[in-house]
């Protein structure tokens, strides 16, 4: 090794380090989220409300599959791109982006009731019937100041 080859050593150790320490936080925030998701629907469930549990379970547990595969998919971009940039790494990537992509709409759909691009439209038609109230109350009330 000589003195030109220690700043390409160190980085590549570095990108090494930086897709374990991705991949490490993905996995974690898919299997704590999901045990938090099971203890969540386990007390709803011992308290008698089996059937409110089960939307707040899926809810949870998907948000933690969402937000984990955004760490992996990190991860795989830091691999492909910076690590190890062949073809095969390339093309395997685009795929887990795409079945990203996919259970990202299809969970989002799942957890909120919605498309995701209908979030805009709903918040403005939220907007508007918050404004209409206000127009309708000139003097809101001041309870708790």
């Amino acid at each position: 090794m000589t003195i030109t080859d220690f700043p390409a050593d160190w980085l590549s150790a570095f990108f090494k380090l930086a897709v374990i320490v991705l991949e490490l936080c993905g996995t974690l925030t898919i299997l704590i989220g999901a045990a938090m998701a099971v203890i969540v629907f386990v007390k709803q469930w011992s308290r008698g409300a089996a059937g409110d549990a089960y939307r707040p379970f899926r809810s949870g547990l998907g948000r933690s599959i969402l937000l984990g595969l955004e760490f992996l998919v990190a991860g795989d971009i830091v691999k492909s791109l910076v690590i190890n940039p062949t073809l095969d790494d390339l093309i395997v990537l685009a795929g887990l982006v795409l079945v990203r992509t996919f259970l990202s709409i299809s969970l989002g759909v799942e957890i909120n009731g919605h498309w995701p691009w209908q979030d805009t439209r709903m918040e403005r038609e939220k907007g508007r019937k918050g404004n209409s109230d206000i127009a309708r109350d000139p003097a809101p009330s001041r309870e708790g100041f």
